[in-house]
């Protein structure tokens, strides 16, 4: 019975948790769209007039319980540029336990050739995941949670990594905070299981109070 109780009380308390989650959510997210629309216009502008596409880049990624949605960010890369050299690369990072993560992002090769010089900056400065906002208004994701992987990547996670899909991907997390260019890949996915368990309001709050710091120390993102 104690077991039982437990694990209700548990329910009950991650039920509010959620509810208050997607409304700091909602809040945060339309607030930000609002504040940072000038500068994703000017942005926008200079993706455009520096190399030829649009200003959108639009991919599929999994969400919560692996649902497909498609994520938003400013363009980076070249347009039609091949993803081999992604592939490969993500291929051998999660063969090698002691690979670590690039210092622009968990799957995120340094020094792509793709990558514009405009695009390099908007890596290193996280401004490329500004229309991330328009994905966490919607419901898609969320402004804390595991970053939103390819199809093709879930396929490259064991079992154990599994649990990191119970809860909805986000613009920061645990392990964007915790020093990412110096994490090996596995410590980086531990990381978002930690998540995963930990999880809470207030667990929320103290990460997007530290993600801010994290990215101007050119860690988050």
């Amino acid at each position: 019975m104690t077991d039982l109780a437990e694990r209700k009380e548990t329910t009950a308390r991650r039920s509010g948790d959620e509810a208050a989650k997607r409304m700091v959510d909602i809040v945060l997210s339309l607030v930000l769209i609002i504040i940072a629309a000038p500068l994703l216009l000017l942005l926008g502008f200079l993706v455009r007039s520096t190399s030829a596409g649009p200003a959108l880049f639009r991919q599929d990624r999994l969400g919560r319980d692996k649902k497909h949605f498609t994520m938003l960010k400013l363009r980076t890369m070249q347009i039609d540029n091949d993803d081999r050299i992604h592939r490969d690369y993500v291929a051998v990072l999660m063969s090698d336990g002691a690979a670590t993560a690039g210092g622009n992002g968990l799957f995120k090769l340094d020094a792509d050739p793709r990558v514009t010089r405009l695009g390099a900056w908007l890596r290193r400065t996280s401004l490329d995941e500004l229309p991330q906002l328009v994905n966490v208004l919607r419901g898609e994701m969320s402004l804390v949670g595991p970053r939103p992987v390819l199809p093709w990547e879930a396929q490259l996670f064991g079992e154990q990594y599994q649990q990191r899909f119970e809860v909805k991907p986000g613009i920061t997390g645990l392990w964007q905070v915790s020093g990412r260019s110096r994490l090996s890949v596995r410590t980086a996915l531990e990381l978002d299981l930690e998540y995963v368990g930990r999880r809470s309001f207030f667990f929320d709050v103290s990460i997007l109070a530290r993600t801010l710091p994290a990215v101007f120390r050119g860690g988050a993102g």
